[in-house]
């Protein structure tokens, strides 16, 4: 039963996640929650009441080196909270760039230049628009200087 309920899971995220957009897409049409894979967000579920909220399942993964895995958080707004660690503040990035997630932050910031890639991924919504997001940085420095802190776990 146990090999069931995983085979039915991962499929579930095969599927959710084979019909994704482009590379760094944010779509503008509001889709049901199962469509975009709102599903494997750790439980969380969507209420009438949240279409105007932002959620969003971000995924950083390590592909080489000693820093090899995957690490996962889910991300709310409007309030600010799920389980990232820094969500009043990834919130605020997002509304400051007006939900792109690659952009310029205001700040400045020297990054070393030692390549250790990370895969930086963002799936679910912000304020109605459908997230489909995925790029790879160099390492994690370059990646929060166009992140801000919505990767910063």
């Amino acid at each position: 039963m146990k090999h069931l309920v995983t085979g039915v899971l991962a499929g579930a995220l095969t599927i959710g996640m084979a019909a994704a957009p482009a590379e760094g897409a944010v779509t503008g049409a509001h889709e049901s929650g199962e469509a975009r894979g709102d599903v494997a967000t750790h439980g969380v579920e969507r209420t009438r009441g949240d279409s105007a909220r932002t959620l969003l399942r971000l995924t950083l993964t390590y592909p080489t080196g000693n820093t090899s895995g995957t690490r996962t958080v889910v991300l709310r707004c409007d309030p600010p909270g799920g389980n990232h660690p820094a969500a009043e503040q990834a919130c605020a990035d997002l509304a400051a760039s007006h939900g792109a997630i690659d952009h310029d932050p205001a700040r400045n910031q020297i990054c070393p230049m030692i390549y250790r890639p990370v895969i930086a991924q963002a799936t679910g919504h912000w304020r109605e628009r459908a997230v489909r997001f995925r790029k790879q940085y160099g390492n994690d420095c370059v990646m929060r200087s166009r992140t801000g802190r919505v990767f910063a776990f």
